[in-house]
């Protein structure tokens, strides 16, 4: 953003990039998926580079609002600076923090999730998905992760991906509105296991398993660790693979 400001410039859309797909090494792998995709049908976007601060949001959910609101007004002044209208991210955590939460504190910016522009993208005929190839006849099951299903109420956009691509879609026993969290919600990603008798993820990767799908698809990066720790602890890291929706539109597409 700063280099196309200093040519008096500004980009179509801001790619909000979020603290796991800058520096989590698995979701940075999203990160360069869904850049592909958007470099693939001529979306003039930017980033924030080293200008992106965390949204706040977990230092919300374990309770610290005043790092919260310190960290959300210095995002907001450095998106206002740069007139940022429209955004997309590829973290429920952050479009829902971002579209719901900076609002009271002044923020008022459009943001979609990249299941949403995904979908926009299809619909508009930019984005061509083929038949065969990776996916086809396989199973896929989808994991509604909380901030982009219950919180937001957005269940078709990703469902109408998945079913462009010539696989077949089988739902969890939960899913839509019923659905199961991954265990990493609320800050839970951070902090130690409480006591119990077994972990989120494992009941929700159990219930993944169940359906005989071979490919689990998520949209989150949280959901998407806790998702293959379920698999590694069950031993099916050879057999069923855990992806976000823009790497299969990726591996699709051949990009």
């Amino acid at each position: 953003m700063a280099d196309l400001a200093a040519q008096g410039k500004e980009p179509e859309i801001l790619f909000w990039v979020g603290c796991a797909g800058s520096f989590d090494a698995r979701a940075q792998k999203v990160t360069v998926a869904f850049s592909k995709i958007l470099n693939e049908v001529g979306i003039d976007f930017a980033i924030l580079g080293k200008e992106e601060s965390c949204t706040g949001d977990p230092a919300r959910r374990a309770g610290n609002e005043f790092v919260f609101q310190m960290t959300a007004l210095q995002n907001i002044e450095t998106l206002k600076m740069y007139n940022v209208k429209k955004m997309v991210t590829t973290c429920p955590h952050c479009f829902n923090v971002i579209k719901n939460e900076y609002p009271p504190l002044g923020g008022n910016f459009e943001i979609m999730h990249h299941t949403q522009f995904l979908q926009s993208l299809i619909d508009e005929g930019r984005i061509s998905l083929q038949g065969g190839g990776a996916f086809q006849g396989k199973k896929i099951t989808y994991h509604d992760s909380c901030y982009i299903g219950r919180a937001n109420g957005i269940y078709d956009a990703p469902r109408s991906v998945l079913e462009k691509l010539d696989n077949t879609l089988v739902e969890m026993e939960r899913s839509k509105t019923n659905g199961l969290c991954c265990g990493a919600g609320g800050a839970q990603m951070f902090k130690e296991n409480e006591p119990g008798d077994k972990r989120i993820n494992i009941e929700r990767t159990e219930e993944a398993l169940e359906t005989g799908a071979e490919i689990i698809a998520a949209n989150c990066p949280f959901c998407i660790t806790m998702m293959q720790d379920g698999i590694k602890a069950k031993d099916k890291q050879d057999s069923v693979m855990v992806y976000d929706l823009a790497e299969l539109i990726v591996n699709n597409k051949g990009l």
